[in-house]
């Protein structure tokens, strides 16, 4: 009798309005009485689940978790991440809610759901699926995120790291990153393994193919932050030397007013840092040191009395002197005799011509930027162009440290500098570095804020010896770009359509 009375109930969603509000709300409440009933009771509120009438939708949806028993939980956990689809906000807030509610009664089936649909699901799905988990994980209780759970989320997105777009590989890098179990030195490891095998370091980089490049960058973006004095980034150093270096006039880039070389050499120089043992180290530092001298300007040769002959003075780049010059100083640790030992006489001779010239025009730059900067402070640093000119302080101090370095005999690589793009670590203050060019006349601390993001200004300092050549500078804030859907690494193949309940 009460069988015939909940089947009642069920064929109410085929009734009208009032009858179906009532069995949006009768339905679940007497599910659990009548089990061999469960698949025709979950079809029925999934119809309510799609009714044209929003209050009966939200009242259906409402009432789903009530569902999520035993081994209907996946289900459930299925449905209502195809829900996320919705555009009514009240109900996509419901569905976030509801999916959050059976979070907590199964964490490992209401992931099941979830990946089912961002591996075989519509677009739309798989998309707000990932975003989901990108938002929603980090607030969920350790009681909930346990160990078990946490490995059962690095399973299931190793799956889908096998075919996704740019964009999508960084949402689940900060979802695996914010993982308690990858905060470790060995999780971290972990996580630099899953970048290299994304990033694919053991193909032939082709230069001339912008999705190749790009890929190459977001990935390294995306390591950067992982590496330490344990967790080592010898994999990415070694294939920026043998690859990137050598082809880094004819890099291409989908991303319009990136300047993709000063990028390179920015990651470059940030990774330098945590280098661990190099197989090639002497071969590798030979290829940075060729490619440092393509920046580092031999003086133009003098006519007999004494006037330039004719030749314009060479143009010199400060943003990529600095990036390559501190990593050629962060590798020349490990082999300290590179410049004595490994380099001939003449060789060396040459460097220090190219050393002692750029320092002088240095030497200049900085003199005009500290002139320039001079008392001012508070809102006067705040203008574009005077952010500018203390970023390029930073720059030109930084390169001025790295070069005495270098100047001793035998060379020096004991300073220490912080990239001009980095912010300030206070460990770094009681270096020796802060007194070297820094200490009477530089801006205050809390000017260093570069440009806004994306920012390409070109700052042209006032004309006079070496001015007309030092105007080249350009600064670019290091802001990660992200990449567009569809960009894709492999480009995601169209997945089945349709309701999969």
């Amino acid at each position: 009798q009460h069988k015939d009375a909940y089947q009642a109930i069920l064929d109410g969603v085929k009734g009208g309005a009032k009858e179906k509000r009532l069995a949006a709300q009768f339905i679940p409440k007497f599910f659990k009485h009548f089990p061999e009933l469960a698949d025709s009771a979950i079809n029925a509120q999934l119809d309510l689940c799609e009714d044209e009438d929003v209050s009966i939708r939200r009242q259906a949806i409402k009432e789903l978790p009530q569902f999520a028993t035993g081994d209907n939980l996946p289900r459930v956990a299925d449905i209502l991440t195809q829900l996320l689809q919705s555009d009514d906000s009240a109900e996509f807030n419901l569905v976030n809610n509801a999916l959050l509610s059976i979070f907590k009664m199964d964490a490992k089936g209401t992931l099941g759901g979830l990946f089912s649909q961002i591996l075989q699901g519509e677009d739309i799905v798989r998309e707000r699926a990932i975003k989901f988990l990108s938002t929603k994980l980090k607030t969920l209780p350790e009681e909930v995120m346990t160990k078990e759970v946490e490995e059962f989320i690095l399973t299931e997105s190793k799956k889908v790291l096998e075919d996704v777009t740019g964009e999508e590989f960084v949402l689940f890098m900060k979802i695996l990153s914010g993982l308690k179990s990858l905060q470790t030195v060995n999780g971290r490891q972990q996580l630099v393994e899953l970048v290299a095998e994304q990033a694919d370091l053991e193909q032939t980089f082709n230069p001339s193919d912008p999705d190749c490049v790009d890929r190459l960058l977001q990935c390294t973006r995306q390591a950067v932050p992982l590496f330490s004095k344990n967790v080592h980034s010898t994999k990415f150093v070694t294939y920026f030397c043998e690859h990137v270096l050598p082809n880094l006039s004819s890099l291409t880039t989908p991303v319009e007013g990136l300047d993709i070389q000063l990028e390179v050499l920015k990651l470059l120089a940030e990774m330098s840092s945590f280098c661990g043992d190099m197989e090639k180290l002497e071969s590798n530092l030979k290829k940075l040191f060729d490619k440092l001298l393509e920046y580092m300007p031999l003086p133009p040769e003098e006519a007999e009395n004494g006037e330039n002959a004719g030749n314009e003075e060479p143009k010199l780049q400060f943003s990529y002197v600095e990036c390559l010059l501190y990593s050629f100083h962060q590798l020349g640790r490990k082999l300290p005799d590179f410049l004595t030992a490994k380099l001939n006489a003449e060789k060396l001779k040459d460097f220090k011509i190219r050393l002692q010239y750029f320092a002088r025009g240095l030497q200049v730059y900085i003199r005009q930027l500290r002139l320039a900067l001079q008392g001012k402070t508070g809102e006067a640093l705040k203008t574009e162009e005077n952010k500018i000119k203390v970023v390029a302080l930073k720059i030109t101090n930084n390169i001025n440290v790295l070069i005495k370095d270098l100047f001793h005999i035998p060379p020096s690589y004991k300073s220490t500098v912080t990239l001009s793009w980095k912010p300030v670590q206070k460990a770094d203050a009681s270096q020796k570095r802060a007194s070297e060019d820094t200490t009477s006349s530089s801006p205050p601390k809390k000017a260093s804020a570069g440009p806004k993001r994306d920012a390409r200004q070109i700052y042209n300092p006032p004309s006079g010896k070496y001015s007309s050549n030092l105007g080249s500078f350009s600064y670019e804030q290091r802001g990660g770009f992200r990449g567009g859907r569809g960009r894709g690494w492999g480009g995601r193949g169209n997945r089945s359509r349709g309701r999969i309940y």
